[in-house]
Order: structure tokens, then C-alpha cells, then sequence
């Protein structure tokens, strides 16, 4: 099948002006011997300019529309995972900052620390309450079943007090300056540790409660109980006034000073951090892009503070579900503002790219983005 010759758009641009001139001339030389055939003209010549620019445009394919690419749309830079915003778990005043801007951190690591002089000298209380009611439940004498269980219940006891010591150590040799590193990993060794004891512990625990004929806990072994589980909650409560890195990661901003007073609220963001060992893209694609995108599709980023260089990518992942746009807008959503699909794109190696950065994203042609679409068509 032979193709339609092209249109050049500037020629017929031309002569649309020229027939709309003529028109126009027309109708001023016989306005007075028939005004109503002048204003018929000059209306036929305005429509034929409006349409056939029209046309040109519904001709011109959409690949040719988006400069050769399936699609394009624009995207942000991000961490791998997203970027984190930490904030408080509960109020207090900033008693310590220990990271800087760009800090590489490990999962646990101290970040900020809040004042925490009450809570530790409730906890001081609690512990010798327990220790009084550990004493007072091992002047009653116990049968064989019943030992078994309160020998596995210190043990459980005894294991979360060296966690919550193996914990505490860590943060203060954090908080001192010019702590070795080796030591640093060392006592990281030792929490990993005392954790993991904690758990078995705790197995055992539920092994020997479970053995048949086990006797209820007494009086005394329920006192000692609540008391541990006070114990355990004010220790809780000295770990809230610990920001704690969320995973291995960098800080990439810090927003908070020594004596602030902070709140646990979405809005007070203590620590923003993330991820940079790979970067990703978050674009949005508009709804009818979307039968062109695919999972694994090779993407090309481009960004104005590198004019010039292209970066490689690949989509990882595609959103269920159309949603608001996030990028383009700002402030309360308008009735015309149309909804967008999110997509993900793994960046190859390592770019200069910096989280936050507004970029552009083209999508490589793909023979198999769209085949569901076409095949749709092809049927109706």
C-alpha cells in the first residue's frame, strides 16, 4: 500500500494565509453591494485555517510527537527503598547530635539522643523492685516442674538485661569522640549477640510452660512478673529517647540542633536518610502512555544540570493503579489536574545524580510494551 505524500507544513501554512487574505480582500471590496456574502467568506477562510493544522497534527504519529521514544515523562531522583524521614517517638529536648550531612550509618546505629534523666532514674527503681520480688519469690519452695519454669524465666530475664546493657554500651562509645572503629564493631558484635540470646530464651520459656502438669505461677511469681514487665517497659521507654538509623544507609540531611524541643509528628522530620547505593527514578506516566510502558523496559534520563549526558536505566516496577500526580503539582489538586500512573526505574552503575533532582525520562521503543493493546484493537 502506496504511502500518503508528506505535507510540508510551512508551505500549506502559506497558502492558507494567502487564501484567507484573498477572502478578507474580498470581502471588503463588496461589503456594500452584499454585506452578508463578505461575512460567509471570511468565515469559510478562518475555518479552513483553524482545520488544516488540525489535520496536519492528527496525522502526525504520536512516536513522531514524542521525538522517536514510546514515551516520556518526568520523574525525581530518589534513594534506593525511598527516602526515610525519622522523626521522635516521643516528646523531649535534643540532648545530642551525633551524625553530620552525608554520614554513612549501619541498622541500629545512634543518631540523636534525647534527654532521658527521668526515665533512667525510674528505671534504676524498677530494677530493684525486681530484684526484691525475685528474692521474696525464692524464699517459696517449688516442686521439680515449677523450678524448671522459673530457672527458664530468669534466664529469659537475665538475657534482656545484657541486651539492654550490650545496647547502651554501644550508644556511649557512639556518643564519645574519638572512638576506634574497631571498637565500635566490636561492641555491634556483642548487641547482635545478646539479641539473638534474647530469642532463645524466650523459646525455651514457651518449651518448658508448655510441658504437661505445669502448675500455675503463685502469688509471688506473678508479683515478680509485673515487675519484670515494668522493668521491660521503662527500658522501651529509655530506647524511645534513641533515634536509631533504620537500615544500613547515609544521612542526607539533618534538621534538628542540640536544644530543640521535638514531638513525634509527620511534620517534625529529625533525620532524612536513605539508601545511595543504587538510585532509582519515580516518574509518572500519563494514562494514555500506558499501554507503551512494561517492566524491563530501557529507559534513558536526562537531566538540565547535566546537559549533554545520558543516563541508563530500566523499569523495575509499575503501579496497579492510577493515582494524583505528586511531581508536577503543588498546593490543593484542581478539577482538571488527571491522574497518572507511578513507575520505578533501577538506574545502571553508579550516576551523579543527587535525591531530590527533577529529570526527564524516555522510554526506548519496545516491541512487546503494548501488544495486549494492539491485540484488544485488532479483535473490535
Amino acid at each position: 500500500m502506496d504511502k500518503a505524500p508528506k505535507v510540508n507544513s510551512t508551505a500549506a501554512t502559506l497558502v492558507v494565509a494567502a487564501m484567507a487574505a484573498g477572502a478578507i480582500a474580498l470581502a471588503v471590496e463588496n461589503w456594500r453591494s452584499n454585506p452578508k456574502l463578505a461575512r460567509t467568506a471570511a468565515e469559510l477562510s478562518l475555518t479552513a485555517a483553524t482545520a488544516v493544522p488540525a489535520a496536519q497534527a492528527q496525522r502526525q504519529p504520536a512516536a513522531s510527537r514524542a521525538g522517536g521514544w514510546s514515551a516520556s515523562a518526568s520523574g525525581r531522583v530518589e534513594p534506593r527503598d525511598g527516602e526515610v524521614r525519622i522523626g521522635a517517638q516521643m516528646p523531649g529536648k535534643v540532648a545530642q547530635v551525633l551524625v553530620r550531612m552525608n554520614d554513612t550509618v549501619k541498622a541500629g546505629d545512634l543518631l540523636v539522643r534525647l534527654s532521658d534523666e527521668e526515665v533512667m532514674a525510674k528505671l534504676s527503681g524498677a530494677m530493684a523492685e525486681a530484684s526484691v520480688r525475685r528474692r521474696e519469690r525464692d524464699s517459696d519452695p517449688a516442686v521439680k516442674l515449677v523450678a524448671d519454669r522459673r530457672a527458664a524465666e530468669d534466664a529469659q530475664s537475665f538475657a534482656e538485661r545484657a541486651a539492654f546493657k550490650a545496647r547502651v554500651d554501644l550508644d556511649k562509645l557512639q556518643m564519645t569522640a574519638g572512638t576506634a572503629a574497631k571498637d565500635i564493631e566490636a561492641a555491634r558484635t556483642v548487641l547482635a549477640e545478646a539479641v539473638d540470646k534474647v530469642e532463645q530464651e524466650k523459646a525455651n520459656v514457651r518449651r518448658v510452660s508448655a510441658q504437661a502438669g505445669m502448675p500455675l505461677p503463685t502469688r509471688l511469681e506473678a508479683s515478680l512478673a509485673v515487675a519484670r514487665a515494668e522493668l521491660s517497659a521503662l527500658e522501651q521507654a529509655v530506647d524511645r529517647t534513641r533515634v536509631r538509623a533504620p537500615a544500613d544507609g547515609t544521612v542526607l540531611q539533618v534538621n534538628t540542633r542540640v536544644g530543640e524541643t521535638v514531638t513525634p509528628s509527620p511534620e517534625d522530620v529529625l533525620i532524612q536518610f536513605g539508601d545511595l547505593s543504587q538510585l532509582r527514578i519515580r516518574a509518572e506516566i500519563e494514562d494514555r502512555d500506558v499501554g507503551r510502558i512494561r517492566t524491563g523496559q530501557a529507559v534513558i534520563v536526562r537531566s538540565d544540570a547535566f546537559p549533554g549526558q545520558d543516563f541508563n536505566g530500566k523499569v523495575s516496577l509499575m503501579a496497579h493503579s492510577l493515582g494524583a500526580p505528586r511531581l508536577a503539582s503543588k498546593g490543593p489538586r484542581r478539577p482538571n489536574d488527571q491522574d497518572v500512573l507511578q513507575v520505578l526505574v533501577d538506574l545502571d552503575g553508579t550516576p551523579s545524580l543527587i535525591p531530590g533532582m527533577r529529570v526527564d525520562v524516555f522510554f526506548k521503543p519496545d516491541a512487546t510494551a503494548g501488544d495486549a493493546s494492539i491485540a484488544t484493537k485488532a479483535k473490535n
